[in-house]
């Protein structure tokens, strides 16, 4: 298995509570969780999560302590990656134009501006030799 495997809202809702406190326990992944599942449900998620190479552990005392192997941002891209070539054939024009498109999302000024910043760094160092 590897990272490029999608994961489960489950699988998210644990990797997101290792994102946000840096590192955990299996009890406080639960405690941070809305709705738990069975400790040892938890336990085999982590596992799993650990399978997939989304996270590492290192024993503290009795309990093992998970850590993210990449960064969020890292996780981003890759999702990212795979939503775009999933669902517009690679294209991010395509993707730009849906979520554009969708009129439950506003974008404002400030946003639009720095998206056009953005394409035009990107023009720029094209256009170097």
């Amino acid at each position: 298995m590897t990272v490029d495997e999608p994961l489960s809202a489950r699988e998210r809702e644990i990797l997101d509570v290792i994102y946000r406190l840096g590192e955990a326990t299996a009890s406080q992944v639960i405690s941070e969780m809305k709705q738990p599942p069975s400790r040892s449900a938890v336990r085999t998620f982590l596992r799993i999560l650990e399978t997939k190479g989304h996270i590492h552990h290192r024993k503290e005392g009795r309990e093992f302590v998970f850590r993210a192997s990449s960064s969020p941002r890292r996780v981003g891209q890759r999702a990212v990656a795979h939503v775009l070539e999933t669902f517009f054939g690679g294209s991010l024009s395509e993707a730009v134009a849906s979520h554009l498109a969708n009129t439950r999302q506003s974008i404002d000024a400030e946003e639009l501006d720095k998206l056009a910043e953005l394409i035009n760094e990107v023009r720029k160092e094209e256009q170097q030799p």
